[in-house]
């Protein structure tokens, strides 16, 4: 394996400036064992108001995983203590050092075990030498903010040139955040044309007919390539390796990086193509119904789940370009606000000088609960042995036990929501037409699909198109007029669905246009016994609008932000999903 390249051309001005911080460069200094530190400014730890930190926690074994129905609804107590027993500094999970002022990669026990978790489990065939490092953030969001602050420069329309203006290339359907974040710096937001899967490579839209066919006159050719690949957002495909390799190849032809935020990569759904399949009557191939290994050829990841899941662009990724975002928002609590990003060391150099000077690292109080529930007190050999029957942590194997049980949560719920909306996606138009019998008539019944979707290979949303050229009142009204009366008509009685319409996530005119009949359905945040109950109110949501021949009593012009208060009305079915 070679080592990875230097992309240090791609970093902003700002970030090339950046030295370490003095101060900081002292905390590494503070780890050693015994050391006076009298040289920070530290406030006494003695005077911190909190003796321990202590939960009830799940144990990993809470939700079975798919195909099976065997949950575990225990839980046992985990308690930080004011200090721990460990005579290492690195291996400390104590309230004194968690609120304490610390180093810019975190608690250091929580970011070893990140770090091993990734390289070693995660991504264990990242193919340059040495492999990847890693970063802990404040979530996603912080990482990605980070991110594009590391490799781009902000432009001014009435300061700069345009050819100095940047870009970053994306889905042509997106993660709304990504995008207000890069706007304001005055980047290029180009579009690409999606499939199913998620970013096409080839063809009209495509990657490479976007690059190839740049115009100069708005700006530079982006440099920077933003997706979500597994459980796209909003559509929640999962790009294959295959299209990988391909959109891989041209990045590395145009000298691209590749920002990959993956928040729902162990949310992979192996029966959604099955059941697909099964529900419209297609053959099935034995690759969309068999486990496959993704890593039988290289370092298996040690679990069977793991390497099961469609990997990340790092297993591909030769030049070292890829950054990928992870966050504990999915996988334990969004309000951890805790992540972490992975790229080669040179680029995780340059986001930890940017981490000084910012958020610093995440919360203690976060961090240490998280450490112990997952690593535990870090001890010697004896105490440890001593210990091990009041040891509740679930160490590596309860943490991917627990990403595969939350895995088969999600399933089942994705499973729920889209078999009940296969069975109501037609509506029966009937008309009486006499014979010439007097004592007899016969009906004319027509089947009328009102919608249609893609089953999710993965995430958390289904993206839903509805088939407004079906309607009665489609010849009547414009498109947008008639998608914006359905979806205030689905937030009234008796129907109380609130969906994220499609124009949420466009951002181009051609998707703007394009976006009036798609709605993203988030299937995780309806509780997992009434998901069937609000998707069938759903459905009979569309049943009543396709009956309606006008648009009387609905608020089509209304505000927005007025309806949006039907979050808060009782028995709402919220499927908007709005922090994901």
């Amino acid at each position: 394996m070679a080592p990875p390249l230097d992309l240090s051309h791609h970093f902003s001005y700002s970030t090339k400036k950046r030295e370490l911080s003095n101060i900081k460069d002292l905390y590494k200094y503070f780890l050693i064992p015994g050391i006076a530190n009298i040289a920070g400014g530290l406030p006494n730890s003695s005077y911190f108001p909190y003796d321990t930190l202590e939960a009830a926690v799940a144990h990993p074994q809470r939700f079975a995983p798919s195909g099976k129905d065997s949950d575990d609804a225990r839980s046992s107590r985990v308690t930080v203590p004011r200090e721990s027993p460990a005579a290492n500094p690195l291996q400390k999970i104590d309230v004194n050092t968690a609120l304490q002022y610390g180093i810019v990669d975190g608690l250091p026990p929580l970011a070893t075990f990140v770090r091993e978790f990734t390289r070693n489990h995660l991504h264990s065939n990242v193919p340059y030498t040495n492999g990847p490092d890693t970063l802990l953030t404040c979530g996603a969001t912080d990482g990605f903010s980070k991110a594009i602050e590391a490799f781009t420069n902000i432009w001014d329309p009435d300061r700069d040139w345009v050819h100095h203006r940047e870009g970053i290339l994306c889905e042509e359907f997106v993660y709304m955040n990504a995008v207000s974040t890069v706007k304001p710096r005055g980047l290029n937001v180009a579009p690409v044309a999606m499939d199913a899967q998620g970013m096409l490579a080839h063809g009209k839209g495509g990657l490479a007919d976007v690059l190839e066919n740049w115009n100069q006159r708005k700006g530079r050719r982006p440099h920077l390539l933003y997706t979500i690949t597994i459980g796209q957002n909003p559509t929640g495909g999962i790009l294959s390796v295959e299209r990988r390799k391909e959109i891989y190849a041209l990045c590395k032809e145009y000298d691209i990086i590749i920002i990959e935020d993956d928040p729902y990569w162990n949310l992979q759904y192996p029966s959604a193509a099955r059941l697909a399949a099964k529900y419209r009557s297609v053959a099935t191939t034995s690759s969309s119904t068999s486990t496959r290994n993704y890593n039988a050829n290289g370092r298996s990841s040690g679990y069977k789940f793991l390497d099961s899941l469609v990997p990340s662009y790092l297993s591909i990724d030769t030049d070292g370009r890829v950054v990928r975002l992870d966050t504990f928002s999915k996988t334990i609590a969004p309000g951890c606000r805790l992540g972490w990003i992975t790229a080669q060391p040179a680029v995780i150099e340059r986001i930890s000088r940017i981490t000084e000077t910012s958020t610093q690292q995440p919360s203690g109080f976060v961090q240490a609960m998280v450490a112990e529930l997952i690593m535990g007190q870090q001890v010697g050999d004896h105490a440890a042995a001593k210990n091990k029957q009041s040891d509740q942590s679930w160490r590596m194997d309860g943490w991917v036990r627990w990403l595969e049980g939350l895995r088969g949560e999600y399933e089942r719920r994705m499973q729920d929501m889209c078999s009940t909306l296969e069975d109501g996606k037609y509506i029966i138009d009937s008309d009486d037409v006499t014979q010439s019998t007097e004592d007899s008539s016969w009906e004319v019944v027509d089947r009328v699909q009102m919608y249609d979707f893609v089953w999710p290979e993965g995430g958390m949303f289904v993206w839903i198109k509805a088939c407004f050229e079906t309607h009665a009142l489609y010849h009547k009204y414009p498109v947008e007029k008639l998608s914006r009366a359905f979806w205030v008509f689905l937030t009234q009685s008796p129907h109380l669905c609130l969906l994220a319409p499609g124009s949420m996530f466009a951002f181009s005119k051609g998707a703007t246009e394009r976006s009036y009949c798609y709605y993203r359905l988030c299937f995780a945040a309806v509780p997992g016994d009434e998901v069937q109950d609000i998707a069938e109110r759903l459905t009979g949501g569309f049943r009543a609008f396709w009956q309606k021949k006008d648009l009387d009593g609905i608020d089509v012009d209304g505000d927005v932000s007025g309806m949006l208060q039907s979050l808060h009305t009782p028995d709402m079915g919220n499927m908007l999903g709005t922090g994901c």
